[in-house]
C-alpha cells in the first residue's frame, strides 16, 4: 500500500511539473507574440501606400512592391536628407561606442585596482548614476553645454562632438560597472609580471589588461550601440529637430508634419533604421549573455 501511495504522490508530481511547464511555455509564445505584433504591423504597412494604411492597417499589403517604391521616395525625398541622417547616425555610435569602451575601461581598472576607500566611493557613485532618470537632467544638460561651449569657445550643441560627449557622460555609468565586476576576475599576478618586467601603467593596460576583456567589450558594444543607434531624445535636445547634424530618429518625425503624416514613408524608414540593431543583435546575441552572465558573477 505504501509502495502505491509512493507512486501515486510521483504521478501527481509529475503531472504538476508537466502542466507547469506548459503553462510556461504557452505563456512564452504569448510574450513572443506580444512582442512580435509591433514589428509584423510595421513591415506589413512599410509596404502599402497612406491610402491603404488609413482604410485597413492590419490587412495584407496589395502589392510588395510598394515596399521599394517607399524606400526611393524616402531616399529621394528633398526635404528630408535620410541618407545624410544614417551616415550621421553611423559616426555619432562608432565614435561614442570607442570613446566608451577605452574610457570606461580604463575607469573600471583603476577603481578595481586601487583599494581605498575613495575608489569603492567612486564606484558606488557610478552606479547610484544609473537610477538616476534622464528627465531631471535634460534640461540643465543643454543649458549646461551651451555655457561650457562658450567658456571653452567650442560649439557643443548641434555638433557630433557634443552629442558624442554627451553619450560618454550618460553611457559610462553601466559599462564601468559592467567593466568592474570582469576586471576583478583578472589575477594581478599578470600585472605584477608586467610591472616587474618594466612596463608602464598605460602599457600594462593596452597590452595585458584590454586584451583580456573582449568578451564583456562586445557585450558593452552591442548594449550602448543599441541604446545610442535608437535614442531619440538626446540627439533631439542636443542636436535640435533642424540641425545640420541629424540621426536617424529625428529624421524619420520629419515625415510626420502639423496636418499631414506620410505613414507609408513614417514606417518604411522606421523599417529601415531597426534593421541594422535586428541584424546586429541576431550575430551577437550569445555574446550579450556571455557577457552580461560573466560581468555580473565574476
Amino acid at each position: 500500500m505504501s509502495n502505491l501511495n509512493l507512486i501515486g504522490r510521483k504521478g501527481v508530481g509529475g503531472n504538476s511539473r508537466r502542466i507547469a511547464r506548459i503553462s510556461l511555455e504557452a505563456a512564452t509564445i504569448l510574450l513572443f507574440i506580444l512582442f512580435m505584433v509591433p514589428f509584423a504591423m510595421v513591415v506589413l504597412n512599410s509596404a502599402k501606400t497612406s491610402k491603404e494604411i488609413i482604410y485597413n492597417a492590419v490587412a495584407m499589403p496589395e502589392s510588395w512592391g510598394q515596399l521599394w517604391t517607399n524606400v526611393s521616395l524616402i531616399f529621394g525625398n528633398r526635404t528630408v536628407d535620410y541618407l545624410g541622417a544614417f551616415v550621421d547616425s553611423f559616426l555619432i555610435t562608432a565614435i561614442s561606442l570607442l570613446i566608451i569602451v577605452v574610457f570606461s575601461s580604463m575607469a573600471a581598472w583603476v577603481l578595481v585596482r586601487n583599494h581605498t576607500k575613495w575608489s569603492l566611493w567612486v564606484f558606488m557613485i557610478f552606479v547610484a548614476a544609473m537610477v538616476i532618470p534622464f528627465q531631471v537632467l535634460m534640461y540643465p544638460l543643454v543649458r549646461w553645454m551651451r555655457v561650457l561651449g562658450t567658456f571653452l569657445n567650442f560649439k557643443l550643441l548641434g555638433t557630433i562632438p557634443g552629442i558624442v560627449f554627451a553619450y560618454l557622460g550618460f553611457g559610462s555609468s553601466l559599462s564601468i560597472f559592467i567593466f568592474h565586476g570582469f576586471i576583478k576576475n583578472i589575477p594581478y599576478e599578470l600585472e605584477e609580471a608586467a610591472t616587474i618586467d618594466g612596463c608602464s601603467h598605460q602599457r600594462t593596460f593596452f597590452q595585458i589588461v584590454f586584451p583580456l576583456l573582449k568578451p564583456i567589450i562586445v557585450t558593452v558594444l552591442i548594449l550602448n550601440g543599441i541604446w545610442i543607434w535608437n535614442d531619440y531624445l538626446l540627439p533631439l535636445l542636443v542636436l535640435g529637430s533642424n540641425g545640420a547634424v541629424q540621426t536617424i530618429p529625428i529624421a524619420v518625425t520629419a515625415f510626420a508634419g502639423a496636418y499631414l503624416k506620410q505613414w507609408d514613408l513614417i514606417l518604411t524608414s522606421t523599417l529601415l533604421a531597426i534593421l541594422p540593431v535586428i541584424v546586429l543583435y541576431l550575430f551577437a546575441q550569445r555574446y550579450i549573455i556571455k557577457g552580461m552572465v560573466e560581468g555580473a558573477i565574476k
